[in-house]
Protein backbone atom coordinates (compact mmCIF):
# COMPACT_ATOMS: atom_id res chain seq x y z
CA UNK A 1 0.00 0.00 0.00
CA UNK A 2 1.42 3.38 -1.00
CA UNK A 3 2.01 6.45 1.15
CA UNK A 4 -0.73 9.06 1.48
CA UNK A 5 -0.77 11.57 -1.41
CA UNK A 6 0.43 15.09 -0.74
CA UNK A 7 -3.07 16.56 -0.73
CA UNK A 8 -4.01 14.31 2.24
CA UNK A 9 -1.26 15.72 4.47
CA UNK A 10 -0.92 19.28 3.14
CA UNK A 11 -1.79 22.03 5.64
CA UNK A 12 -4.76 23.77 4.05
CA UNK A 13 -8.09 25.35 4.84
CA UNK A 14 -11.15 23.06 4.86
CA UNK A 15 -12.28 21.74 1.45
CA UNK A 16 -9.19 22.96 -0.37
CA UNK A 17 -8.68 19.37 -1.58
CA UNK A 18 -11.83 17.35 -2.11
CA UNK A 19 -12.96 13.99 -3.43
CA UNK A 20 -16.20 13.98 -5.43
CA UNK A 21 -18.74 11.27 -6.18
CA UNK A 22 -22.47 10.91 -6.87
CA UNK A 23 -24.91 8.47 -5.28
CA UNK A 24 -28.67 7.81 -5.32
CA UNK A 25 -31.32 8.01 -6.73
CA UNK A 26 -34.42 8.47 -4.56
CA UNK A 27 -37.98 9.15 -5.60
CA UNK A 28 -39.56 12.42 -4.48
CA UNK A 29 -43.02 13.91 -4.96
CA UNK A 30 -42.70 16.44 -7.79
CA UNK A 31 -46.31 17.67 -7.87
CA UNK A 32 -49.76 16.66 -6.73
CA UNK A 33 -52.31 15.36 -9.24
CA UNK A 34 -55.96 14.37 -9.05
CA UNK A 35 -55.09 10.71 -9.13
CA UNK A 36 -52.29 10.98 -6.56
CA UNK A 37 -48.89 12.50 -7.20
CA UNK A 38 -46.22 12.60 -9.89
CA UNK A 39 -42.83 11.31 -8.80
CA UNK A 40 -39.36 12.19 -10.02
CA UNK A 41 -35.83 11.13 -9.05
CA UNK A 42 -33.12 12.96 -7.17
CA UNK A 43 -29.43 12.22 -6.70
CA UNK A 44 -26.82 13.58 -4.33
CA UNK A 45 -23.20 14.61 -4.85
CA UNK A 46 -20.88 14.16 -1.87
CA UNK A 47 -17.78 16.32 -1.44
CA UNK A 48 -15.22 14.93 1.02
CA UNK A 49 -12.45 17.13 2.42
CA UNK A 50 -9.29 15.07 1.98
CA UNK A 51 -7.58 16.80 4.92
CA UNK A 52 -10.29 17.08 7.61
CA UNK A 53 -12.43 14.15 6.35
CA UNK A 54 -15.52 16.38 6.54
CA UNK A 55 -18.34 15.98 4.00
CA UNK A 56 -20.71 18.31 2.18
CA UNK A 57 -23.78 17.01 0.30
CA UNK A 58 -25.70 18.74 -2.50
CA UNK A 59 -28.89 17.40 -4.15
CA UNK A 60 -29.06 16.92 -7.95
CA UNK A 61 -32.23 16.95 -10.04
CA UNK A 62 -30.60 14.80 -12.74
CA UNK A 63 -27.21 13.39 -13.76
CA UNK A 64 -26.47 15.95 -16.45
CA UNK A 65 -23.30 18.01 -16.50
CA UNK A 66 -25.42 21.16 -16.16
CA UNK A 67 -27.04 19.98 -12.89
CA UNK A 68 -23.66 18.92 -11.53
CA UNK A 69 -22.13 22.29 -12.45
CA UNK A 70 -24.88 24.08 -10.52
CA UNK A 71 -24.29 21.85 -7.49
CA UNK A 72 -20.55 22.51 -7.72
CA UNK A 73 -21.09 26.26 -7.82
CA UNK A 74 -23.35 26.04 -4.74
CA UNK A 75 -20.64 24.07 -2.96
CA UNK A 76 -17.88 26.56 -3.85
CA UNK A 77 -20.10 29.49 -2.85
CA UNK A 78 -20.45 28.03 0.66
CA UNK A 79 -17.05 26.35 1.20
CA UNK A 80 -14.77 28.58 -0.85
CA UNK A 81 -12.36 27.92 -3.70
CA UNK A 82 -11.02 24.40 -4.17
CA UNK A 83 -7.40 23.81 -5.16
CA UNK A 84 -7.85 20.25 -6.36
CA UNK A 85 -10.71 17.84 -7.07
CA UNK A 86 -10.34 14.05 -7.26
CA UNK A 87 -12.93 11.72 -8.77
CA UNK A 88 -13.45 8.75 -11.04
CA UNK A 89 -14.10 9.25 -14.75
CA UNK A 90 -17.88 9.72 -14.56
CA UNK A 91 -19.41 11.31 -17.64
CA UNK A 92 -21.01 14.11 -15.63
CA UNK A 93 -17.60 14.96 -14.12
CA UNK A 94 -15.83 14.92 -17.48
CA UNK A 95 -18.57 17.01 -19.10
CA UNK A 96 -18.48 19.63 -16.34
CA UNK A 97 -14.75 20.35 -16.70
CA UNK A 98 -15.24 22.92 -19.46
CA UNK A 99 -18.08 24.63 -17.59
CA UNK A 100 -16.16 25.22 -14.36
CA UNK A 101 -12.88 26.14 -16.06
CA UNK A 102 -10.45 23.79 -14.31
CA UNK A 103 -7.45 21.92 -15.63
CA UNK A 104 -8.04 18.17 -15.98
CA UNK A 105 -5.06 15.94 -15.23
CA UNK A 106 -4.91 12.19 -15.65
CA UNK A 107 -3.63 10.43 -12.57
CA UNK A 108 -0.86 8.77 -14.57
CA UNK A 109 0.61 12.06 -15.84
CA UNK A 110 3.90 13.15 -14.32
CA UNK A 111 2.75 16.76 -14.22
CA UNK A 112 0.56 15.98 -11.19
CA UNK A 113 3.55 16.77 -8.98
CA UNK A 114 3.30 20.42 -9.95
CA UNK A 115 -0.40 21.01 -9.35
CA UNK A 116 0.22 23.03 -6.16
CA UNK A 117 2.16 25.62 -8.17
CA UNK A 118 -0.85 26.44 -10.34
CA UNK A 119 -3.17 29.25 -9.41
CA UNK A 120 -6.36 27.68 -10.77
CA UNK A 121 -8.27 24.60 -9.67
CA UNK A 122 -7.10 21.19 -10.86
CA UNK A 123 -9.24 18.08 -11.44
CA UNK A 124 -7.44 14.74 -11.13
CA UNK A 125 -9.15 11.60 -12.46
CA UNK A 126 -8.39 8.17 -11.07
CA UNK A 127 -7.31 5.57 -13.58
CA UNK A 128 -10.15 3.31 -14.87
CA UNK A 129 -11.22 0.35 -12.69
CA UNK A 130 -9.46 1.89 -9.67
CA UNK A 131 -12.25 2.54 -7.18
CA UNK A 132 -9.88 1.67 -4.30
CA UNK A 133 -7.88 4.81 -5.13
CA UNK A 134 -10.88 6.86 -4.01
CA UNK A 135 -11.36 4.96 -0.78
CA UNK A 136 -11.22 8.10 1.36
CA UNK A 137 -14.55 9.29 -0.10
CA UNK A 138 -15.96 5.96 -1.33
CA UNK A 139 -16.06 4.81 2.31
CA UNK A 140 -18.32 7.71 3.28
CA UNK A 141 -20.61 7.23 0.31
CA UNK A 142 -20.87 3.47 0.79
CA UNK A 143 -22.04 3.71 4.38
CA UNK A 144 -24.36 6.68 3.79
CA UNK A 145 -25.90 5.04 0.71
CA UNK A 146 -26.66 1.75 2.44
CA UNK A 147 -28.32 3.45 5.40
CA UNK A 148 -30.33 5.93 3.30
CA UNK A 149 -31.55 3.28 0.86
CA UNK A 150 -32.74 1.08 3.73
CA UNK A 151 -34.42 4.04 5.47
CA UNK A 152 -36.18 5.53 2.44
CA UNK A 153 -37.28 2.23 0.90
CA UNK A 154 -40.82 2.46 2.26
CA UNK A 155 -41.19 6.25 2.28
CA UNK A 156 -43.65 7.28 -0.45
CA UNK A 157 -44.27 10.96 0.35
CA UNK A 158 -40.73 12.31 0.33
CA UNK A 159 -40.58 15.85 -1.04
CA UNK A 160 -37.62 17.73 -2.50
CA UNK A 161 -37.52 20.07 0.52
CA UNK A 162 -37.51 17.13 2.95
CA UNK A 163 -34.70 15.42 1.02
CA UNK A 164 -32.53 18.56 0.97
CA UNK A 165 -33.01 19.08 4.72
CA UNK A 166 -32.36 15.40 5.40
CA UNK A 167 -29.06 15.56 3.50
CA UNK A 168 -28.01 18.52 5.66
CA UNK A 169 -28.84 16.48 8.78
CA UNK A 170 -26.92 13.50 7.36
CA UNK A 171 -23.88 15.72 6.72
CA UNK A 172 -23.99 16.94 10.32
CA UNK A 173 -24.17 13.37 11.64
CA UNK A 174 -21.26 12.18 9.50
CA UNK A 175 -19.16 15.21 10.44
CA UNK A 176 -19.73 14.57 14.15
CA UNK A 177 -17.93 11.21 14.05
CA UNK A 178 -14.55 10.93 15.85
CA UNK A 179 -11.56 10.87 13.53
CA UNK A 180 -9.04 9.83 16.19
CA UNK A 181 -9.24 7.22 18.97
CA UNK A 182 -11.35 8.47 21.87
CA UNK A 183 -9.19 9.12 24.93
CA UNK A 184 -9.98 7.59 28.34
CA UNK A 185 -8.22 10.46 30.07
CA UNK A 186 -10.76 12.52 32.06
CA UNK A 187 -8.53 15.53 31.48
CA UNK A 188 -9.35 15.30 27.73
CA UNK A 189 -13.14 14.87 27.56
CA UNK A 190 -13.57 16.43 24.11
CA UNK A 191 -13.68 14.32 20.94
CA UNK A 192 -11.96 15.59 17.80
CA UNK A 193 -14.36 15.47 14.86
CA UNK A 194 -14.61 17.09 11.41
CA UNK A 195 -17.46 19.25 12.72
CA UNK A 196 -15.27 20.60 15.54
CA UNK A 197 -12.53 21.48 13.05
CA UNK A 198 -15.00 23.13 10.67
CA UNK A 199 -17.01 25.19 13.17
CA UNK A 200 -14.45 25.52 15.99
CA UNK A 201 -17.27 24.43 18.33
CA UNK A 202 -17.06 21.30 20.45
CA UNK A 203 -20.59 21.45 21.81
CA UNK A 204 -23.86 21.00 19.93
CA UNK A 205 -25.87 24.23 19.64
CA UNK A 206 -29.11 22.61 18.47
CA UNK A 207 -31.74 21.79 21.08
CA UNK A 208 -32.94 18.20 21.10
CA UNK A 209 -36.46 17.80 19.74
CA UNK A 210 -37.14 14.66 21.74
CA UNK A 211 -37.79 11.13 20.56
CA UNK A 212 -39.67 10.80 17.29
CA UNK A 213 -41.73 7.72 16.46
CA UNK A 214 -42.97 6.32 13.16
CA UNK A 215 -46.19 8.38 13.42
CA UNK A 216 -44.15 11.54 12.89
CA UNK A 217 -43.22 10.21 9.45
CA UNK A 218 -46.75 11.10 8.27
CA UNK A 219 -47.13 14.47 10.00
CA UNK A 220 -45.52 17.80 9.16
CA UNK A 221 -42.41 17.92 7.00
CA UNK A 222 -40.05 19.04 9.77
CA UNK A 223 -41.14 16.10 11.94
CA UNK A 224 -40.61 13.78 8.97
CA UNK A 225 -37.04 15.06 8.58
CA UNK A 226 -36.28 14.66 12.28
CA UNK A 227 -37.58 11.10 12.36
CA UNK A 228 -35.50 10.12 9.33
CA UNK A 229 -32.43 11.88 10.77
CA UNK A 230 -32.83 9.98 14.05
CA UNK A 231 -33.08 6.69 12.16
CA UNK A 232 -29.95 7.53 10.18
CA UNK A 233 -28.04 8.30 13.38
CA UNK A 234 -29.08 4.99 14.99
CA UNK A 235 -27.95 2.93 12.00
CA UNK A 236 -24.83 5.07 11.51
CA UNK A 237 -23.78 4.36 15.10
CA UNK A 238 -24.42 0.63 14.82
CA UNK A 239 -23.13 -0.04 11.31
CA UNK A 240 -20.23 2.41 10.93
CA UNK A 241 -18.89 3.63 14.25
CA UNK A 242 -18.57 0.08 15.53
CA UNK A 243 -16.46 -0.85 12.50
CA UNK A 244 -13.73 1.77 12.98
CA UNK A 245 -10.60 -0.31 13.21
CA UNK A 246 -7.31 -0.74 11.40
CA UNK A 247 -7.45 -2.55 8.07
CA UNK A 248 -4.04 -3.62 6.78
CA UNK A 249 -3.92 -4.86 3.20
CA UNK A 250 -1.25 -5.07 0.55
CA UNK A 251 1.53 -4.85 3.14
CA UNK A 252 3.81 -7.48 1.57
CA UNK A 253 6.32 -6.66 -1.15
CA UNK A 254 6.04 -8.44 -4.50
CA UNK A 255 8.17 -8.34 -7.63
CA UNK A 256 6.95 -5.38 -9.73
CA UNK A 257 5.45 -5.87 -13.17
CA UNK A 258 7.72 -4.93 -16.07
CA UNK A 259 7.30 -3.87 -19.67
CA UNK A 260 6.82 -6.95 -21.80
CA UNK A 261 4.99 -9.03 -19.17
CA UNK A 262 1.95 -10.95 -20.42
CA UNK A 263 -1.08 -10.60 -18.16
CA UNK A 264 -4.83 -11.24 -17.96
CA UNK A 265 -7.21 -8.33 -17.38
CA UNK A 266 -9.63 -9.17 -14.60
CA UNK A 267 -13.26 -8.38 -15.44
CA UNK A 268 -16.02 -9.15 -12.93
CA UNK A 269 -18.65 -9.07 -15.67
CA UNK A 270 -16.94 -11.69 -17.86
CA UNK A 271 -16.31 -15.36 -17.16
CA UNK A 272 -12.74 -16.11 -16.11
CA UNK A 273 -12.02 -18.13 -19.26
CA UNK A 274 -12.82 -15.08 -21.39
CA UNK A 275 -10.62 -12.50 -19.66
CA UNK A 276 -8.59 -10.67 -22.35
CA UNK A 277 -4.86 -11.21 -22.57
CA UNK A 278 -2.58 -8.18 -22.77
CA UNK A 279 1.07 -7.16 -22.81
CA UNK A 280 2.53 -4.41 -20.61
CA UNK A 281 3.78 -1.46 -22.63
CA UNK A 282 4.43 1.10 -19.90
CA UNK A 283 4.69 1.34 -16.12
CA UNK A 284 4.01 4.31 -13.82
CA UNK A 285 6.19 4.01 -10.69
CA UNK A 286 5.06 5.95 -7.62
CA UNK A 287 7.34 8.18 -5.60
CA UNK A 288 8.35 5.20 -3.44
CA UNK A 289 9.36 3.22 -6.55
CA UNK A 290 6.48 0.74 -6.44
CA UNK A 291 4.46 0.09 -9.60
CA UNK A 292 0.73 0.27 -8.89
CA UNK A 293 -0.63 1.18 -12.33
CA UNK A 294 0.45 0.27 -15.81
CA UNK A 295 -0.45 0.65 -19.46
CA UNK A 296 -1.38 -2.52 -21.33
CA UNK A 297 -1.92 -3.32 -25.01
CA UNK A 298 -4.83 -5.53 -26.05
CA UNK A 299 -5.58 -6.87 -29.52
CA UNK A 300 -9.19 -5.93 -30.31
CA UNK A 301 -10.76 -6.28 -33.76
CA UNK A 302 -7.25 -6.78 -35.21
CA UNK A 303 -6.13 -3.45 -33.81
CA UNK A 304 -4.00 -2.46 -30.84
CA UNK A 305 -5.92 -0.84 -27.99
CA UNK A 306 -4.18 0.67 -24.96
CA UNK A 307 -5.67 0.77 -21.45
CA UNK A 308 -4.47 2.08 -18.09
CA UNK A 309 -5.15 -0.40 -15.27
CA UNK A 310 -4.13 -0.86 -11.61
CA UNK A 311 -1.91 -3.85 -10.94
CA UNK A 312 -4.52 -5.34 -8.57
CA UNK A 313 -6.72 -5.98 -11.62
CA UNK A 314 -4.02 -7.92 -13.49
CA UNK A 315 -2.98 -11.56 -13.35
CA UNK A 316 0.62 -12.23 -14.38
CA UNK A 317 0.96 -15.09 -16.89
CA UNK A 318 4.45 -14.82 -18.35
CA UNK A 319 7.22 -12.61 -17.02
CA UNK A 320 9.31 -10.73 -19.57
CA UNK A 321 12.48 -12.07 -17.93
CA UNK A 322 11.53 -15.75 -18.11
CA UNK A 323 13.01 -17.91 -20.82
Amino acid sequence: MSDLPEDRVEEASPFSYVGVDVFGPWEVVARRTRGGHAASKRWAVLFTCLVLRAVHIEVLEDLSSSAFTNALRRFVSVRGKVKMYRSDRGTNFVGAIDNIQVTAINVEDESVKGYLKKSGSVWVFNSPHSSHMGGVWERMIGVARRILEAMLLGVKSLSHDVLVTLMAEVSAIINSRPIVPVSNDPEVPDVLSPSALLTQKLECDQVSLGNMDVKDLYRSQWQQVQYLANQFWVRWRKEYLQSLQGRRIWHEDHDPLRVGDVVLLRDAEVARNFWPMARLTRTFPSQDGCVRKVEVCVAKDKQKVFYTRPVVELVLLVSAGSS
